[in-house]
C-alpha cells in the first residue's frame, strides 16, 4: 500500500505546525517554578513559616525560612530575611539543593543567592530551593 503524496504534504505540513505551536507556546505550557511553596505562601510575599501537619507517624512541625544569602559555610547559612533580619540556620549534611530543575551540593551557595530554606522545627536545613540573585 503506497501513501500519496498529497496525504504525505498534507501530514509533514500538520507535523510542522504543532510543532511550530508547541515551540512558540513552550513557556505558556511550562509548570511555574517554586511548586507547592510559592502556591501555598502566596510567591514573593513569604518571609517565614511555622507549619504544623499531621503524618501516618504524628505531628511535625517544618519551618520555611525565605531571604538572601549574607555568609554561608559547610555548616550553615545566615540569611537577610526581608523584614531586615537575620537567621542563622543550622544546614545538614545530607541537604538537597535545588536549582530550578537541577540538584547540587551546599558548596555550590554563593553570598546573594535568594532561596527558600525548610527544615523540621528542631534540627537542620534538609532542602534549600534557590530562587535567583538579591532581594
Amino acid at each position: 500500500m503506497t501513501v500519496s503524496r498529497r496525504r504525505f504534504a498534507f501530514l509533514a505540513v500538520l507535523l510542522v505546525a504543532v510543532n511550530a505551536f508547541f515551540w512558540l507556546a513552550q513557556s505558556g505550557f511550562a509548570l511555574p517554578m517554586g511548586g507547592i511553596l510559592q502556591q501555598m505562601f502566596g510567591g514573593n510575599r513569604l518571609i517565614r513559616a511555622d507549619v504544623i501537619w499531621q503524618t501516618t507517624s504524628g505531628v511535625q512541625e517544618t519551618r520555611i525560612d525565605r531571604g538572601v544569602i549574607v555568609t554561608v559555610a559547610p555548616d550553615q547559612v545566615v540569611l537577610r530575611e526581608k523584614d531586615g533580619t537575620q537567621q542563622t540556620i543550622p544546614v545538614a549534611s545530607t541537604v538537597t539543593v535545588e536549582f530550578g530543575l537541577r540538584t547540587g551540593t551546599a558548596a555550590q551557595l554563593r553570598r546573594g543567592m535568594r532561596v527558600v530554606v525548610s527544615r523540621p522545627a528542631t534540627g537542620s536545613a534538609d532542602t534549600i530551593q534557590v530562587e535567583g540573585f538579591g532581594q
